[in-house]
């Protein structure tokens, strides 16, 4: 499902506009990236959460140059679904 169809789909369900959805939803998803990028996490009750998860310090290869390179710790942006979330999607029919 696309953005463009989310909002389709909630303007159909509630008569709101569709330029008005798509505002909100814009925003929602702002809100939701700027928190992450300040190292705040957003929950969001009975859906899940969007959380910052640190990844350590390693050591890779660039193997079309056959070295050994130093991947710095840094983060990463991840969700976490709720339980009832989990639920629903597992005992879904389709």
């Amino acid at each position: 499902m696309t953005k463009a169809e989310i909002v389709a789909d909630i303007a159909q369900k509630t008569g709101i506009e569709k330029v008005a959805i798509q505002a909100a939803v814009e925003e929602f998803m702002t809100v939701v990236k700027d928190s992450l990028a300040e190292g705040e996490n957003v929950y969001l009750r009975g859906f899940g959460s969007f959380i910052v998860k640190k990844r350590a310090e390693k050591t890779g290869r660039n193997i079309s140059k056959n070295q050994t390179i130093l991947i710095p710790a840094h983060n990463i942006p991840a969700f976490k679904p709720a339980k009832t979330f989990m639920n629903d999607v597992k005992n879904s029919k389709k």
